[in-house]
């Protein structure tokens, strides 16, 4: 896996020391090519690791795990519907966000880094703050000063620098790469490529779940890392035989910030940056954009949108099933509302983040 990852620009090979989160040739993205050849390992490991190693990863770095992954596929009804719901908010950490983190801060302890930074909303913090303790690893994250309170205090509690950077997420953004240009390890979860096999490992637990792949999926979008990784994981089941075919993806944002959706059905990547409850999603320059967009029209799906009004109006209905979530995660229900029509089944909504993240909210 590593002997192939490269810079997307000039074509670099991810050099064979330190960790850089973009080539320091050309500031360009390092990437790998996603067609990992699957191939299911027989070991006595933590968490999504024998998944993790099936698609490929180094044996010779550590396995930094917090007992991630094998979250409850639970089943509820919706519009007349059944949809499966993927409780990633039953991670270690309280979102999806482990599946990326158990893979990046291995690869950190395996490149021995000591400290590194990081920047986040809230949940990728708090993940990255998680793993980098279990690792002995000192963290730095930097926050929007409007993230919610009990993602600081997680992030805090770990034993993580926090650092609350007024004005909007992107301000967050450009905090840390200034401390990146000073010299600091910046644990990008946006700019390295190392978190997307741990996402992958969500395709194959859902097929091994339902016994079959599932007909769609419908997930929050912000960076876009977890339906890369995912579309990647089912691509190489494809390869492998285990699957015939691709899910469709269906890929939600809030209005207030959708630069995804604009350039998936205008060509434009529109960087309004507008408030929004979704505070996970809200990202004006996904890193990824082209490979998001590429990967949602090879499965045949499409990019939806949810007005602010509807967010808690989903995450009510979802507690009403016994499925607390933050608002980020009650996208996918006014999606389901807008899409269920034309899924083919089965249909599985990943719920990304914990509802215990959140302040209350009316």
């Amino acid at each position: 896996m590593l002997t192939e990852i490269y810079c997307l620009r000039c074509g670099q090979a991810y050099p064979s020391v330190g960790l850089p989160y973009c080539c320091p040739a050309c500031g360009g993205i390092f990437d790998d090519t996603g067609t990992w050849n699957f191939s299911p390992v027989d070991a006595d490991l933590p968490g999504i690791w024998p998944d993790l190693r099936a698609f490929g990863w180094p044996a010779d770095w550590p396995s930094i795990s917090l007992g991630e992954g094998n979250t409850p596929l639970v089943w509820a009804e919706c519009c007349g519907h059944q949809v499966a719901f993927k409780c990633e908010f039953l991670n270690p950490s309280g979102s999806f966000k482990d599946r990326g983190s158990t893979a990046l801060v291995s690869a950190l302890a395996g490149r021995g880094i000591s400290m590194a930074v990081e920047d986040s909303s809230g949940n990728a913090g708090a993940s990255f703050a998680a793993y980098a303790a279990r690792a002995g690893i000192k963290a730095r994250v930097y926050a929007p000063a409007s993230a919610s309170g009990p993602k600081r205090a997680q992030i805090e509690a770990y034993g993580a620098d926090l650092v609350l950077v007024p004005g909007p997420r992107s301000a967050a953004a450009h905090a840390v790469s200034l401390a990146a240009k000073q010299g600091a390890t910046y644990a990008s979860h946006a700019w390295l490529p190392f978190n997307l096999p741990g996402y992958a490992t969500l395709a194959v637990e859902l097929t091994r779940q339902l016994q079959q792949p599932p007909g769609a999926v419908v997930l929050p979008v912000g960076q876009g890392g977890l339906l890369l990784g995912l579309v990647r994981g089912f691509q190489s089941l494809r390869r492998a035989g285990v699957v015939a075919s691709l899910p469709k993806v269906i890929a939600v944002q809030a209005r207030a910030c959708a630069p995804l959706w604009s350039l998936f059905t205008t060509g434009r990547l529109a960087a309004d940056e507008a408030p929004t409850l979704a505070e996970g999603v809200r990202v004006t320059r996904p890193v990824r954009a082209e490979a998001v967009i590429a990967a949602v029209q090879e499965t045949g799906g499409r990019f939806v949108l949810v007005d602010e009004a509807d967010i808690l109006l989903g995450r009510d209905e979802l507690a009403r099933r016994g499925l607390y979530v933050e608002p980020t995660s009650a996208l996918v229900w006014s999606a389901l509302e807008q899409t269920l029509t034309e899924l083919p089944e089965p249909v599985v909504a990943v719920l990304t983040g914990s509802g215990l993240k959140t302040l209350p909210l009316v």
